[in-house]
């Protein structure tokens, strides 16, 4: 059975949506974990893909909340964010980091290592591991392959500006899981 994620509204400001994320279970077709990391983008943020306007690569990005946009970065590794805010907005929320908790043996085998922290540890890390590609772009989040778990406890969020981008990088649109060892990178 898949369990929607009822506490978090896709239709609110990606800020809200990126904050509220942490600490929930995101699984594919069985496989993923917590998330510790995610960034917000806004259509009105130089660093966000639909800040210059619709185009074929963002389309998804001005579609309905509670899709998934992949696009791939430097041209080498997919990146998973969900959509959110209202139909043609163009707002997103980049998942950086998991903590693996289900189906370990198959991210281990598609990362090819053994180390657990280093699985999920950045954008690019956790498409490898979950097997995330151009496959997946525009599908819904609540529907297979992807499962979304409410978090079993309150999630202690830190935020700081946002990492690997080279336009607004004061931005505090960065938020982690307090104290994880699974984030891309500590938070200051």
């Amino acid at each position: 059975m898949i369990t929607t994620l009822q506490s978090i509204d896709f239709s609110a400001p990606s800020v809200d949506v990126a904050r509220s994320l942490i600490g929930t279970i995101l699984l594919v077709d069985g496989v993923g974990g917590r998330i510790v990391e995610t960034e917000a983008y806004d259509h009105d943020d130089p660093a966000s893909h639909s800040f210059s306007g619709l185009t074929s690569r963002n389309r998804v990005m001005f579609g309905p909340p509670c899709h998934v946009y992949i696009y791939r970065s430097y041209g080498i590794h997919w990146c998973l964010n969900f959509v959110c805010r209202a139909e043609g907005h163009g707002a997103g929320v980049l998942i950086r980091a998991l903590e693996p908790v289900a189906g370990m043996e198959i991210m281990r085998a598609r990362r090819g290592l053994a180390n657990e922290r280093l699985l999920c540890s950045g954008p690019g890390r956790v498409c490898q591991a979950l097997d995330i590609t151009a496959v997946h772009n525009g599908l819904p989040i609540d529907a297979p392959p992807f499962q979304l778990l409410s978090p079993t406890e309150q999630a202690a969020v830190v935020a700081g500006p946002r990492i690997g981008i080279s336009k607004a990088r004061d931005m505090p649109w960065r938020f982690g899981l307090s104290e994880s060892r699974f984030l891309s990178r500590p938070f200051r």
